[in-house]
């Protein structure tokens, strides 16, 4: 019996073996297949249910008694069940398996042919917009947009707006490239952003501002240019507003502003200096430069355009061109004839001598300029006057500067609409359109627009409407607000904000000698980041004039020995410009040098801690990359900054995410002491690294 019993052991055993070894194969070859079938499916799949695996059992029962043979048979043979049963659908087959090999080429050629990247479609959005207006839009639950910015590290309310990088975030994971919806006037004058192409570019003609002081003879020379008599209709020979007209010459056309000579209407040349391609500065050859011809030298720089010299009234007795010649070159207008880039043009309106010269430079100025518009689209201009006119309404003068201007058309100036209702030439005529640098006045504007004010066509007049009454309503909200302009004090954060590269200055004293005495101090001050940029300096109290100019360049007026006029207060209240005077010329030097100090960037130093040596590095499941150190010198602190170094190179620079002492969080770690040490946004230390511990000290810079 014992033998028996030992006989029945060892097949019963060795049965049990095959029958694993023969499950394992099956549960092998099934699991083989299923993954070259679905490569990717990370969820259980459904499998039938099926029966046991009977044949493999008995075989292997047969081959056990076979091998037993010899021996006395058992009786019963027990075939155990196997400890998990195998959930498999069937053997594969030879022909399956070569079925899926051949899907999975194709499977690589379908790979190999797709784009690499799926094409976005575009969805027109509102910004900024709510969660929930977006998950509209996514066909989407609100909570599944939550979900996803929380995925991105933003905690975000079904109410809460989202800004433009969350929403192209968001919608880039629905295939959807946001576009700006347009609003308001965005939508309005959206024709009016389209840049023009290249060869619907047409040229044209410039146009054309005569500046220079009062009485040196700007509307004389341009009425001898006309033909006609408009200074003698001027009253007191004065002009007493911006004029503009179109003269045909030789070689082109010309649009002529005329802009008052004397201060009252400094604002106006302003705006005239503004909307010119060139100006034609006047000085008359008896006077020279005079303080509003510096004036006019600085609206004409600041504007950027390009400025050709007439030197007026040559004819007279006392006139000396080569002395003006002279006073030009000192204030930077060379003359081309002293080796210069400045036009200079001796004229005489009264006897016509030079007007041809200077009406041939002014076109070949223009040339070199290639002056272009399109005029076949939508027109966009500038008022150069306004007023209200008795039987006729508002009337306003428009310069088109890009596009034709046409009768019946809607056009928004301001806060004002207006339908085109007629339009007249500068001689008077009634015309039908107006095409870029042409001037028109025009009738059916529900307003009077400044002058100055951009005006552009709409083709639908409801929409034209629309936006002149969203323009009257937020005019209305800013007027509430307080209009702050740069200070001394505000000028460190503004620097810091970069929003000043350099300091625009504008000095008023009571002498010459005091004027150039200050400039002289404040050249001293200048450095290589900050740039001290004189707008405009002269002799006299600060005017309304200087507080437009500083509103225009937005710079700081500094006054010596001056006191402010009862006009530029009232200027300086309504636009809120800083107007420092001084008595004692050292102050005005120390204000100065105290703001440029200010805008300068301090000097950093840095100022050694400790040295560490990485000995030990631990990857921990949780807390990632952590390194044990030995401190060798000095000390190391929780916000101190740290280099790494490695073979003598420093391959890391920037903050301790974790400083520890065992497991402890520790504020600071002294010489010769160990601390486990982590790095913000590096974790590739490795033993023999070396940690310096820094601080940096900033200190401020003194001219």
């Amino acid at each position: 019996m014992p033998k028996e019993n030992k006989v029945k052991k060892a097949v019963k055993k060795e049965s049990v073996i095959k029958v694993k070894k023969a499950v394992k194969k099956v549960v092998k070859k099934a699991t083989a297949v299923k993954a070259v079938k679905k490569p990717a499916t990370p969820a259980k799949p459904k499998i039938k249910k099926i029966a046991k695996p009977v044949s493999v059992a008995r075989e292997l029962k047969a081959k056990a008694e076979v091998k037993s043979e010899g021996q006395e048979k058992p009786k019963v043979v027990i075939i155990p069940k196997p400890a998990v049963t195998p959930k498999v659908t069937a053997i594969p087959k030879v022909t399956v398996t070569t079925k899926v090999e051949v899907k999975a080429e194709d499977l690589e050629k379908l790979k190999a042919s797709a784009p690499s990247a799926v094409e976005l479609k575009e969805l027109e959005l509102e910004l900024p917009i709510t969660l929930k207006d977006l998950a509209i839009k996514l066909q989407e639950k609100p909570s599944v947009i939550i979900k996803i910015l929380m995925g991105m590290k933003i905690m975000a309310g079904i109410n809460q707006s989202l800004d433009e990088n969350s929403v192209n975030s968001v919608c880039e994971k629905y295939h959807f490239k946001v576009k700006k919806a347009l609003k308001g006037e965005e939508l309005a004058l959206s024709m009016h952003s389209v840049e023009d192409e290249k060869k619907d570019l047409k040229p044209r003609s410039p146009v054309v501002t005569f500046m220079g002081h009062v009485d040196h003879g700007k509307t004389s020379l341009l009425d001898a240019i006309r033909k006609t008599k408009v200074a003698e209709s001027e009253h007191g020979g004065i002009t007493q507003h911006i004029g503009a007209y179109r003269v045909i010459v030789p070689n082109g056309e010309i649009t002529f502003l005329d802009t008052p000579g004397h201060e009252a209407f400094t604002a106006m040349r302003s705006r005239g200096a503004r909307i010119t391609d060139i100006v034609v500065l006047v000085v008359a050859a008896d006077d020279g430069i005079m303080p509003q011809t510096q004036e006019a030298i600085d609206h004409a720089r600041a504007a950027g355009v390009s400025i050709i010299v007439a030197i007026n009234k040559i004819d007279k007795p006392g006139a000396d061109v080569d002395l003006v010649k002279k006073q030009l070159a000192k204030l930077g207008l060379n003359p081309e004839d002293w080796g210069g880039k400045v036009i200079v043009v001796p004229v005489s309106a009264k006897t016509g001598e030079g007007i041809d010269n200077l009406l041939e430079m002014i076109i070949l100025e223009s040339q070199m300029l290639e002056l272009k518009a399109n005029p076949n689209r939508l027109s966009r201009g500038v008022v150069i006057e306004a007023q209200m006119s008795k039987g006729r309404g508002p009337v306003a003068t428009l310069l088109v500067q890009n596009g034709t201007l046409h009768l019946n058309e809607n056009i928004v100036v301001g806060n004002f609409y207006g339908k085109i209702r007629a339009m007249f030439n500068d001689r008077g005529q009634a015309v039908t359109l107006a095409s870029p640098s042409v001037a028109v006045e025009v009738l059916g504007i529900s307003g009077i627009p400044d002058a100055g004010e951009q005006f552009f066509a709409i083709a639908d007049e409801k929409e034209a409407k629309e936006l002149a009454a969203l323009r009257s309503e937020k005019e209305k909200a800013e007027q509430i607000k307080s209009v702050k302009r740069i200070s001394l004090e505000d000028l460190h954060s503004q620097i810091q904000e970069g929003k000043i590269k350099d300091l625009k200055l504008i000095i008023k004293a009571d002498v010459q000698g005091s004027l150039e005495a200050i400039r002289e101090t404040l050249n001293k001050m200048n450095v290589s980041e900050i740039k001290i940029d004189f707008i405009h300096s002269g002799v006299g109290n600060i005017n309304s004039s200087d507080i437009i100019l500083a509103v225009a360049s937005d710079a700081l007026i500094l006054g010596f020995n001056v006191s402010v006029d009862d006009l530029a207060k009232e200027l300086m209240a309504k636009e809120g410009v800083d107007v420092k005077t001084y008595n004692i010329i050292y102050e005005l030097a120390n204000d100065i040098k105290a703001a440029i100090e200010g805008m300068l960037e301090p000097k950093i130093k840095k100022v050694f801690l400790g040295k560490v040596e990485v000995r030990k590095v631990f990857k921990l499941t949780r807390a990632g990359l952590i390194a044990g150190c030995f401190v060798v010198k000095g000390k190391i602190n929780r916000v101190c900054l740290v280099s790494l170094t490695r073979n003598g190179e420093v391959v890391f620079e920037g903050k301790l995410s974790s400083l520890k002492r065992f497991k402890d969080d520790v504020r600071e770690v002294l010489e010769g002491f160990e601390c486990g040490i982590s790095l913000a946004g590096f974790d590739q230390m490795l033993e023999g690294d070396v940690i310096e511990a820094y601080l940096e000290e900033r200190i401020a810079r003194k001219i």
